[in-house]
């Protein structure tokens, strides 16, 4: 590819500029051989460290797979500028065709950019809009989706919580013993105010215990020595 380019310019260099014909068969011949070095998978070798070449062979891969069977060219156009040629060339293929566009320096030496471009009909076009249009607002409505339920997940997490509060069991009551205990001690002390009642009226050498009232009892924390 580099040679048709050279081949190019000695054309311009012998002739003066370049015609359009001239232009055109320079390109046709790069589409023919970038076609055949992506048919033979040898983009790599032929590309070398030319990052426009490369890009411009991948391009045409990808291209192919929408242009169906490459068959051949038909002619293009071309439009001089300053410091550039830019080539499209028109491609035939079974199911599309396509444009490749090859920009040059103004002398033909340099590659600046090779790009195919695919002609889709209308109804295509149309049709690949709406899918990206579908596929976009399902997103959209898939992660809406996903955000009402992780809500909802959280109202049923405070429903749950609230339920297990109700569910709790109370508090157990009293245990019996205590409560038996507790008997007990009142009727203890009802036994020992009678008792001390009696003391006292026995003390006062009384018949009876009518006029005496015990309204306290209070415990001695002395021992029995000391009160002894």
């Amino acid at each position: 590819m580099a040679t048709l380019a050279a081949c190019g310019q000695e054309e311009a260099t012998a002739n003066g500029p370049i015609s359009t014909e001239q232009a055109v068969d320079v390109g046709s011949t790069i589409v023919e051989q970038m076609n055949m070095i992506v048919s033979q998978g040898a983009i790599e070798q032929y590309a070398g460290n030319d990052p426009v070449l490369l890009n411009g062979f991948q391009g045409w891969e990808s291209a192919l797979e929408d242009i169906g069977t490459y068959e051949g060219v038909d002619g293009g156009s071309v439009t001089f500028e300053e410091d550039e040629v830019i080539i499209r060339i028109n491609v035939l293929g079974s199911s599309h065709n396509a444009e490749v566009e090859i920009i040059l320096d103004s002398t033909l030496a340099t590659y600046i950019g090779i790009t195919t471009n695919v002609h889709y009909s209308m109804g295509e076009i149309m049709f690949k809009a709406f899918l990206n249009t579908v596929i976009g607002m399902g997103t959209v409505f898939v992660v809406l989706i996903l955000i009402s339920l992780i809500i909802s997940c959280f109202t049923l997490v405070s429903k749950f919580e609230a339920k297990q509060k109700k569910e709790e069991p109370a508090p157990a009551a009293a245990p019996v013993v205590e409560q038996i205990a507790a008997k007990e001690e009142l009727s203890d002390d009802t036994e020992l105010v009678a008792v001390i009642a009696a003391a006292v009226a026995a003390y006062e050498g009384a018949a009876s215990t009518d006029g005496f009232v015990v309204r306290s009892i209070r415990k001695s924390n002395k021992s029995k020595w000391q009160n002894a």
